[in-house]
């Protein structure tokens, strides 16, 4: 071992051996993949992250070495010094490196491997659990490095645009003062203020607007976050998003940004140029309200249709129709307390097409399903040769007249099933568009993960800037109370703040929003209006945001910005299946470290010297 590293530099990574090094000599380190004994030669397949190599021992070249390819074993780190040659007849063209090996010279033992829990290759069964507990393996494993590399190349090509259009990337705090609104905190207690607590940043929100209160006209940061959320598919409690902020800007401005970064990431990491599909890289734009009206969400997935249509005018119109869940919305209608223009309850149908072939059964499990979701259930009618409902409770109910509009409205064929929900706005909404996309993958519309699919990309663009807050009293911010209203909705904020837009916008990329950003408020004047739409006082505000407020009235400029979360990013541009996927060391879904044991609980000593005292709960 003493000549590898100090003498014998490593010349070469295993996958990058090619036919034109044929009779160089070479250094290569890496783990054992495979270990072959072909009577009269060893073979072992020598792995790094490039890939692997084949390396051939023959006894007549030296006997100590064959000796220790013959007692090697898979994962053993090794150091191999030897020359190239042609595989001839024998060569792969399934690898890389296929078309030679290496004739092993030298080599040495760096370290033995005890047997690994689980095979270091790809395709594996092994269960998550397993593979997050021995993360640092399932890590050498090659479709896990080739996600990591691809993950780090992104980063790369991310820093090299931001810094060539002139953007400064600063960093700021990880912990700060607790600020309401938003996603939860974590808390982190201080040992020397006793009683006081930092939160962990849920982004960089405050201090990026404070950069340009101080004149980084265009700052940029590859920066950790921390939110104490619900657990999902798609989310950690900690993260890694692209931070920006730009000065004296519109939204026209972020999204070329944005869009340019965009065209960079999908042709260098994928080979795919978007400019083909999006001419010049400039992506489509949708309303936020006719994604939720044709979608039921603010981030379509434009890959496929089965597409949403709104029937509460409808219905309205039919006094119900005789259908029992459409009564109080039409009796709402008829005393003259519906708003068309901010319905609280709303009524929507989905139609499945006959080619999806769905039996009476298969709607028996879409039932299940969004009663899963807390659904009182799914009303749905199979429509007849002649327009009439069939398999449906529905079809004694309706009126004709009703029957025959939704048909008409919903473009029904016979044998398409039409699903209908109805009730509050917000859980029609968010049912719909999940059961969208779960008739979409049963019917094949949506590609598995791997398989290459297809890239839809567009902006979703003024949302509103209000939201309903806790049992639908009163009004809060849908984003953060410091984004830009539109200017021809300014004297809606203290007559009708349910109504008005705002400049916020989200990018989204098949069905996944990947990131999001508003143009900010710097308008004192205006920014006062805001905090008393959702019932916040100057004094309050001042508390809650004080540091924030006094900047902005210290020469604030225009400006706004936009945050691209990585980890999705990676995950969809990698076709992984989770995030988890492609973050090095990442939690369960129940926010587990099962490779460290975190969290874990802490002695008394350790509390007490952080002022600290815990419950036990029932």
């Amino acid at each position: 071992m003493a000549r590898f590293i100090d003498e014998l530099k490593r010349t070469h990574r295993c996958g990058e051996l090619r036919e034109e090094m044929i009779d160089q000599e070479v250094v290569v380190f890496g783990w054992v993949h495979s270990r072959r004994d072909h009577g009269g030669c060893i073979f072992i397949d020598l792995r790094d992250k490039t890939g692997l190599v084949q390396v051939v021992f023959e006894p007549s070249v030296d006997q100590r070495i064959f000796e220790l390819a013959d007692a090697a074993r898979s994962q053993w780190v090794l150091g191999i010094a030897g020359k190239v040659r042609d595989r001839g007849e024998m060569r792969n063209d399934k690898l890389d490196t296929g078309a030679v090996e290496i004739v092993a010279a030298e080599a040495t033992v760096f370290n033995r491997s005890e047997t690994p829990p689980f095979e270091i290759e790809d395709g594996i069964e092994t269960g998550e659990d397993k593979r997050l507990q021995y993360r640092y393996l399932d890590l050498r494993r090659p479709e896990v490095q080739k996600t990591m590399l691809a993950r780090s190349q992104m980063m790369a090509i991310t820093r090299e645009h931001f810094v060539s259009e002139d953007f400064v990337e600063l960093e700021t705090p990880f912990m700060l003062k607790y600020t309401p609104g938003g996603a939860r905190n974590f808390l982190v207690p201080s040992r020397l203020q006793p009683g006081a607590f930092y939160a962990l940043a849920e982004s960089p929100q405050l201090f990026k607007q404070l950069l340009m209160v101080a004149g980084y006209d265009k700052y940029f940061q590859i920066v950790r976050c921390f939110r104490d959320e619900d657990p999902r598919i798609d989310r950690q409690p900690e993260f890694t998003q692209i931070d920006v902020e730009m000065s004296f800007v519109n939204e026209d401005d972020i999204f070329g940004t944005i869009e340019r970064l965009l065209v960079a990431m999908f042709k260098r990491v994928l080979g795919v140029d978007i400019t083909e599909h999006y001419p010049g890289g400039k992506l489509p734009r949708m309303g936020f309200e006719e994604s939720m009206r044709r979608f039921g969400n603010d981030k379509p997935d434009l890959r496929f249709g089965l597409e949403h249509t709104d029937l509460t005018e409808l219905v309205c119109q039919h006094d119900g129709g005789g259908v029992p869940f459409f009564a109080p919305i039409a009796d709402k209608f008829k005393s003259g307390e519906y708003r068309f223009d901010l319905p609280e309850e709303i009524v929507k149908a989905l139609v499945i097409p006959a080619s999806a072939n769905f039996s009476r059964a298969d709607g028996d499990k879409l039932e299940k399903y969004v009663r899963s979701m807390g659904a009182g259930g799914l009303a749905r009618a199979k429509v007849g040769d002649d327009g009439a409902w069939t398999q449906s409770p529905l079809t004694k109910m309706i009126d004709d007249g009703l029957r025959v509009a939704i048909n008409e409205a919903v473009g029904a064929k016979p044998g398409d099933i039409i699903c209908f929900q109805s009730g509050p706005t917000d859980r029609v909404h968010t049912i719909m568009a999940n059961l969208r996309v779960h008739i979409a993958k049963r019917m094949g519309l949506i590609p598995e993960s791997g398989s290459g699919g297809e890239w839809n990309l567009l902006w979703i663009v003024d949302p509103p800037l209000f939201e309903r807050g806790e049992n639908g009293k009163g009004w809060v911010a849908a984003h953060h109370p410091f984004t830009r209203p539109h200017d021809s909705c300014l004297e809606l904020l203290a007559s009708d703040p349910g109504k008005v837009l705002c400049h916020r916008y989200d990018v989204v990329l098949n069905g996944f929003e990947i990131g999001g950003g508003s143009i900010r408020l710097h308008d004192p004047e205006v920014q006062q209006k805001v905090f008393a739409a959702v019932g916040l006082s100057q004094e309050e505000a001042e508390q809650k945001f004080g540091f924030l407020l006094e900047a902005l009235r210290y020469g604030a400029p225009p400006h706004g910005g936009i945050a691209i979360g990585m980890d999705r990013l990676s995950m969809l541009l990698t076709e992984s299946e989770t995030i988890r996927d492609v973050i090095p060391f990442p939690k369960t879904q129940r926010f587990n470290d099962l490779l460290t044991g975190a969290p874990a609980a802490v002695d008394a000593e350790q509390l007490l010297e952080l002022h600290v005292a815990t419950i036990k709960r029932d």
